[in-house]
């Protein structure tokens, strides 16, 4: 059942679940192939709305109690709605605005109901000093609620090798 649920994953899709279930670790079940690849599909959606700029959605698929850390930010902010509220700042003080994001070198962790997805990003942002492009390197906990995965914590950090 393992080979059968490794190869399902692996032909589903070619992202980070592929890579967890080809690297070095234990084969992974199609139950948790199944997880990785909403694991997945949670931070794609994550992405995709960050990317067009869209913070009603983006904000909704944190928990109210994430946390969040940016290397843009001298503070860890300790909540969504702190997290809204900087964003709010952001948008009236500094004109800011995503114009894109793009996700590369995604890997997905399962622990029980609780998974790790990192990866590597390249947004292009907009404020009122000009355009913008940031390499960054970011991880994000999911936990899984009711059938979901809601992420509870974001970091993002510069990508070094930029």
């Amino acid at each position: 059942m393992k080979i059968f649920a490794l190869l399902m994953a692996m032909s589903i899709f070619s992202g980070a679940a592929a890579s967890a279930a080809t690297s070095n670790e234990t084969p992974i079940t199609l139950p948790e192939a199944q997880s990785l690849i909403e694991v997945v599909a949670a931070a794609d959606a994550i992405v995709a709305a960050f990317g067009r700029h869209d913070p009603k959605d983006y904000f909704a698929l944190f928990a109210p109690e994430a946390t969040f850390v940016f290397h843009t930010s001298p503070r860890r902010l300790d909540s969504r709605a702190e997290y809204e509220a900087e964003w709010a700042k952001w948008e009236r003080e500094d004109g800011f605005r995503v114009r894109s994001c793009r996700s590369t070198d995604q890997k997905a962790q399962l622990f029980g109901d609780v998974a790790v997805f990192s990866h590597s990003t390249r947004t292009e942002l907009s404020t009122k000093q000009g355009d913008d492009i940031m390499l960054e390197r970011e991880t994000i906990i999911f936990h899984r609620r009711e059938g979901r995965w809601v992420a509870v914590h974001e970091h993002v950090s510069l990508d070094p090798g930029q």
